[in-house]
């Protein structure tokens, strides 16, 4: 593996994890939306990462010479939470069923929240890796110098 295969590999976490943020904190704005265009309330959006495997495709019944190793991870899908709806009571609310009940997003702040604290820590430690390589190739140029 590359020295730029590595930050190349960082770079697809990067690009996942900005989706993924971008996701949350659409839910999060969501949070109170009972009518959609849909004409339900809000439902919770998850984004889905798959790995980038190695694209070389070798002959059948050969076997690889090194272990194969991925090349990132891109977004799969993002798909909606089928968890039920919360139900509020509150019937003086337009959208209120004939029981009085409103239909709340399934959203739930403290997850949220965790969630994008998950993402901010792998962004973090994508830009880290980045960082690092960063600096094991400025080393290596150094010891040639010399």
């Amino acid at each position: 593996m590359g020295i730029f295969n590595s930050i190349n590999i960082s770079a697809t976490g990067l690009s996942a994890e900005r989706l993924r943020m971008d996701v949350i904190s659409n839910n999060i704005a969501n949070v109170n939306t009972t009518r959609t265009e849909d004409g339900g309330p809000f439902r919770r959006q998850m984004v889905i990462f798959q790995s980038i495997e190695d694209p070389k495709k070798l002959p059948m019944g050969k076997q690889p010479q090194e272990p194969s190793s991925g090349r990132g991870v891109r977004v799969k899908s993002i798909m909606e939470d089928m968890s039920p709806f919360k139900m509020e009571y509150d019937p003086e609310n337009p959208d209120a069923d004939a029981d009085g009940y409103v239909r709340k997003p399934n959203v739930t702040i403290v997850h949220e929240m965790v969630d994008m604290i998950t993402c901010t820590r792998a962004y973090e430690a994508n830009v880290t890796c980045i960082n690092s390589a960063k600096d094991i190739t400025s080393a290596a140029l150094s010891i040639s110098k010399n």
